[in-house]
């Protein structure tokens, strides 16, 4: 087992610099990980920002259609129903919507087309609230997090982002590198934990991911750690003994510490869009998938998935990713989201 307890380097003098990193893993994390959150705006308008596309293909559609003197009927509900399913809201999203605003309309409730946004908006909220819960931990520590998903979501970056954001907390945190398959996934892990002062459970590339579990759980027992974040190795949701692994690293993991993981979260690539739900879907069948964190919202049109998630498989979101800045990683918020969102672009 080798343990790595990060943090940054102190030169004679007590002068910090940052520790080394390979021109590769410098590429891969991008110049923001160095420079923080985005220029110091706060978080609220950087998620407005984050969700432009997303706001220009959902809402500005919407206000689109209700320009002028629109007359509210059939041929509008019809065309408010594209708009909703091409913004990846989701069929049962859009059909109990416009089932709603049929009934408005039948009781003189829909008077004005600016209704419709209205109730468009509360809905979403409705929705979203159900599934708000943040990021609670437990009481007593350690509080277990398993961390998975296909390739290329962001995972090892996002546990990079949750480690800080619980150091900023004040918790001691352990990061455990058992995506073993690739080097590079070890490499960017001990740069992060370097980075956040968090602790690191690793072995060499190849190892059994269990027996890294293995290791991390032994040293969690020992008291070292109060939060314990396990990378895993990306896999298709398709390839049936990737997934049998991840079910034998989830039965190390509880056999050795009752209880554990608190949490399995899985981590969507937002621009996936409606493939994020087939994803979130057979994880959760496989593996059973607690929460979810979305990334990459700043970089798609295709945010309204979050709702499609919310909606149709009632998991909790807990974080949302809206950046490549050490800062842009946020427990979700309904409000925030949804006013972001509906925010009108200016004249």
């Amino acid at each position: 087992m080798r343990v790595v307890i990060a943090g940054a380097v102190r030169r004679p003098g007590g002068v910090e610099v940052a520790p080394r990193f390979s021109a590769m893993t410098a590429d891969f994390l991008g110049k923001d990980f160095f420079m923080g959150s985005e220029n110091g705006r706060g978080f609220f308008e950087r998620l407005k920002s984050g969700l432009a596309k997303t706001r220009r293909l959902l809402t500005a559609n919407v206000d689109d259609l209700l320009l002028g003197e629109r007359k509210i009927d059939e041929n509008l509900f019809e065309e408010l129903e594209a708009t909703l399913i091409g913004a990846d809201v989701g069929p049962a999203f859009t059909y109990e919507m416009i089932e709603r605003l049929r009934e408005q309309l039948k009781r003189k409730e829909l008077q004005q087309p600016d209704l419709i946004r209205k109730t468009l908006r509360d809905g979403m909220l409705e929705i979203l609230r159900k599934n708000e819960s943040g990021a609670p931990l437990p009481a007593d520590p350690p509080h277990t997090i398993m961390v998975v998903g296909v390739n290329g979501t962001g995972k090892t970056t996002t546990i990079g982002k949750m480690a800080h954001r619980y150091r900023q907390e004040g918790k001691t945190v352990m990061v455990v590198a058992a995506d073993t398959f690739r080097a590079a996934a070890i490499e960017q892990l001990e740069v992060w934990s370097r980075r956040v002062g968090a602790i690191l459970i690793k072995q060499r590339a190849e190892a059994d991911p269990s027996a890294v579990v293995f290791d991390a759980v032994q040293s969690a027992k020992a008291g070292r750690a109060e939060i314990v974040i396990v990378d895993t190795a990306g896999r298709l949701h398709t390839k049936t003994n990737l997934m049998e692994e991840l079910k034998k690293m989830k039965r190390i993991f509880g056999r050795e510490l009752p209880g554990a993981p608190r949490e399995v979260l899985l981590v969507l690539d937002a621009t996936t869009g409606q493939n994020a739900v087939v994803q979130a879907r057979m994880f959760r069948e496989d593996i059973g998938v607690t929460g979810i964190i979305l990334t990459k919202l700043d970089g798609t049109s295709k945010g309204g998935v979050v709702i499609r998630i919310a909606k149709e498989l009632g998991l909790p979101i807990r974080f949302i990713g809206i950046g490549e800045g050490i800062e842009d990683l946020r427990p979700f918020n309904a409000s925030e989201f949804v006013d972001a969102l509906f925010e009108r672009e200016a004249a």
